[in-house]
Parts: structure tokens; C-alpha cells; sequence
């Protein structure tokens, strides 16, 4: 069998056809079929030679999304921006992202998976944490946070978001996470990093308006 010159090709192939038919039918609704039919004469074998399943393409697909519109890099070099401001506009633009807010919602239930799981919470650690940790640091520079804990607060707001939030670890509704995201707000803010305001926590509201029902 003739080898794969170009494997970084076959997967961007693969991820593009992917995210097109996540977000126009949905991920449920979404067959590996689907996607191999979307990708001119490759194979079903093709697609599993570099994806395990269905959940690690949409993992994948979540990355690269972020990674082409990373909101920390849109903030970073704004002179018209403290950090703590910086930190709150990154917030905002990834919220007001509606592709990756509906694969945000879409990738809910796929957290019952404990491999994704951890892959998820790594991922988070590994590229999160180093944007939250510059930002706060800044912030502590230029006075518009206080705290003493900006390594600590730099990777619990990703172990947070991305754990305690889940229904699928930590069972709740859609009102039981949002008062949660409430509470990490007023923690944070007690810790000296005052990170929510109105305009984000109306941001967060219509997110959970946007999440379907959890079974």
C-alpha cells in the first residue's frame, strides 16, 4: 500500500469536512460516513488511521477552532487595555464566537468519555493556563489586579471551567452550572481578580439559554 506523503493534509482534510457538517447538522446527527463522503475518494480506513472515533475528531476540531481564532492573541498587544481588561475582552470574544460556542455545547455530552476527558483537561492546562498566567501577571504589574496567587488562579480557571461545569462529572442542571459560574465569578473576585462584569455574565446566561437540557 502506497504511504501517506502528505498525512497533514489528510487531516486537515478530514477536520474541514468535519467541522462544515458539525455545525450545519449537528455533531449527533454527524455519521464517520458522513464525513468520508464529504472527502473526494478517501477511505473510512483513511479517517481511522488518524482519528480513533467520532469524539477525538470533534476534539481535534475544537483545537483547531480555537487556534485560528485564539482570543488571548487578539487582546494581547491592545495598549488601550490593562490586563485584568485584556483577561475580560478575551472572555468576550471567545463567548461571542458562535461556531465554537455551538461546539462548546455540542461537545458537552462527550465528556462521559474519561480518555477525552482527560485529554480535554490536559489540553486546557497545556494551552489555557500560560494565556490566563500572562494576563494575570500583567494585571498584577499594572495594578488592575491583586492577587498573590496567579499561578494557582491560572490553572483553576481552566480545571473549573472545563470540570467542575461538566453535568456529565458533576451532575446538575442548566441553572445548578450557571450559579456555579456565578460563584467562580465572586471567587475570583474575592482572590482579587475581578474578572466577571455585566456584560459577561450576560454572555454566560445566553450561552445556557443556547444548551439543551441535560439527561
Amino acid at each position: 500500500m502506497a504511504r501517506n506523503k502528505y498525512p497533514e493534509i489528510t487531516v486537515e482534510k478530514i477536520l474541514d469536512a468535519a467541522q462544515k457538517l458539525f455545525l450545519e447538522k449537528g455533531y449527533d446527527s454527524t455519521t464517520i460516513q458522513d464525513i468520508v463522503d464529504q472527502l473526494g475518494g478517501l477511505s473510512k480506513g483513511a479517517v481511522y488511521h488518524h482519528f480513533k472515533s467520532k469524539e477525538e475528531i470533534m476534539d481535534a476540531v475544537s483545537d483547531r477552532m480555537f487556534s485560528a481564532n485564539n482570543p488571548f492573541d487578539k487582546v494581547r498587544k491592545r495598549a488601550d487595555l490593562n490586563g485584568l481588561q485584556k483577561l475580560q475582552e478575551a472572555i468576550r470574544i471567545n463567548q461571542s464566537d458562535e461556531a465554537r460556542t455551538s461546539m462548546t455545547v455540542q461537545a458537552i455530552p462527550l465528556a462521559r468519555n474519561p480518555r477525552l476527558l482527560v485529554e480535554m483537561i490536559e489540553s486546557n492546562r497545556r494551552i489555557l493556563t500560560p494565556h490566563y498566567l500572562e494576563l494575570i501577571e500583567e494585571g498584577n504589574a499594572d495594578g488592575s489586579i491583586h492577587t498573590e496567587y496567579a499561578k494557582e488562579i491560572a490553572e483553576l480557571i481552566p480545571l473549573l471551567t472545563s470540570l467542575w461545569l461538566l453535568p456529565s462529572v458533576f451532575p446538575a442542571d442548566k441553572e445548578g452550572m450557571k450559579h456555579k459560574f456565578y460563584f467562580i465569578g465572586q471567587m475570583l473576585d474575592k482572590m482579587g481578580v475581578p474578572l466577571m462584569d455585566d456584560s459577561i455574565y450576560a454572555l454566560v446566561d445566553e450561552f445556557f439559554e443556547k444548551m439543551p437540557d441535560q439527561k
